[in-house]
C-alpha cells in the first residue's frame, strides 16, 4: 500500500469512526431524554449551583488527564495536550462498551501502536487507582447505610466491598509480587515482559495517582450534590455526600451499557435518595444532568479529536 493510499484511508477511517460515535451520542441522548418532561428544567433553583457543576467539570477533566499524563510518562515522554486528547478519545469509545470498559483501550489506540502493551500495563494501575477511590468511598457509604438503614443485603454488600478493597489494594500496591506469576500462563507471558515497565512507576507516583483518583471522585460527587440542590432536592450536606458516593459505587458494580445506563442510574438514585427527599423529579433530573455533563460533553470533544488519530501506518 503506497503512502498516498494510506493517508486517504486514514482520513476515511477516522471520519467514519468519528461520525459513528457522534451519531451514537446523538441517539443515546435522544432516547434517554425522550420520556422526560422539559418543564422540569424550569423548576430549578439558584443558578450558582449549575455554574459550580460546570466549573467542576473542567476540574474533573484536568484531574483525570493529569493522572493519565503521569502514567503514560512512565512509558515514554509525551506532552500533556496529547495525554488530554487521548483521555477524551477514550471517553468517546467508552460509550459503546459495557460499563465503559472501552475507556482505556480508546486512550491507548489514540496514542498509537509503538508501546501498546506498556500502555496497557500502566492502564491497569490507572483503573485500579480509580476503583480503589470508588470502593473506599463506597465502603464509607455502606457503613453509614448499615447504621441508618440496617438490612441483610446492606450487610452482605458491606462485607463484599471490604474484601474488594483488600483485593484492589493488593493489585495496586503489590503488582511487583503478583506480576511474575503470570509467566506460568502461556498467553500472558508477553505481558510479564512489558509489565517490567511498571517498575518505572515509583511509589511516590502511585501515591500521587491514587490521590488524584480520590480527589476526582470527591469532585464528581460534589457535582451531583450541586445538581441536586439546583433541582431543589433538599438533603443535608454530610449525608448527601455519603449517599451520593454510595450511588456512584453502586453504578460501578452494576453491569450496564451507556445506552441503558441512565435508566439504571435513575432507579438507583430514587432508591437511595427517597429516604431524604420526596422530590423524585428533581432527583431524576439531577441524575440526567450529571450523565450529560460528565459523560456526553467530553465524549463529543473526544469524537471530534479521533479525526487526528493515525490508524494505518
Amino acid at each position: 500500500m503506497n503512502k498516498n493510499t494510506k493517508i486517504w484511508l486514514n482520513y476515511l477511517v477516522r471520519a467514519a469512526i468519528s461520525l459513528l460515535l457522534l451519531w451514537s451520542i446523538y441517539m443515546q441522548v435522544q432516547k434517554q431524554l425522550a420520556g422526560m418532561d422539559t418543564a422540569i428544567w424550569k423548576q430549578t433553583g439558584q443558578s450558582v449551583f449549575l455554574m459550580l457543576c460546570v466549573v467542576l467539570l473542567f476540574v474533573n477533566i484536568l484531574l483525570e488527564s493529569g493522572k493519565w499524563y503521569l502514567l503514560t510518562n512512565s512509558v515514554e515522554h509525551i506532552v500533556y495536550p496529547r495525554a488530554l486528547a487521548s483521555y477524551l478519545a477514550g471517553m468517546a469509545f467508552s460509550l459503546i462498551t459495557p460499563n465503559r470498559v472501552g475507556d482505556y483501550p480508546g486512550r491507548v489506540l489514540y496514542l498509537g501502536r509503538s508501546n501498546t502493551f506498556r500502555y496497557v500495563n500502566v492502564s491497569v494501575l490507572g483503573i485500579m487507582s480509580q476503583l480503589s477511590a470508588i470502593f473506599l468511598f463506597g465502603l464509607l457509604g455502606l457503613i453509614y447505610y448499615n447504621i441508618v438503614f440496617p438490612a441483610m443485603i446492606a450487610r452482605v454488600a458491606l462485607a463484599l466491598c471490604f474484601l474488594a478493597n483488600i483485593g484492589i489494594g493488593i493489585v495496586y500496591w503489590r503488582f511487583e509480587k503478583w506480576l511474575p506469576s503470570l509467566v506460568h500462563i502461556k498467553w500472558l507471558k508477553k505481558f510479564v515482559i512489558y509489565g517490567r515497565s511498571l517498575r518505572r512507576v515509583t511509589t511516590r507516583r502511585q501515591i500521587i495517582v491514587l490521590g488524584l483518583s480520590v480527589l476526582r471522585f470527591a469532585v464528581f460527587t460534589a457535582q451531583y450534590l450541586f445538581l441536586l440542590r439546583w433541582m431543589n432536592v433538599e438533603i443535608p450536606l454530610g449525608e448527601g455526600f455519603i449517599v451520593a458516593a454510595l450511588f456512584f459505587w453502586v453504578m460501578a458494580v452494576i453491569p450496564s451499557i451507556a445506552v441503558a445506563e441512565l435508566g439504571v442510574r435513575g432507579n438507583v438514585s430514587l432508591y437511595l435518595f427517597h429516604h431524604f427527599s420526596p422530590n423524585t423529579v428533581g432527583v431524576l433530573a439531577a441524575t440526567i444532568g450529571i450523565w450529560l455533563l460528565n459523560l456526553i460533553l467530553p465524549s463529543i470533544f473526544g469524537s471530534i479529536l479521533i479525526m487526528r488519530m493515525r490508524l494505518l501506518r
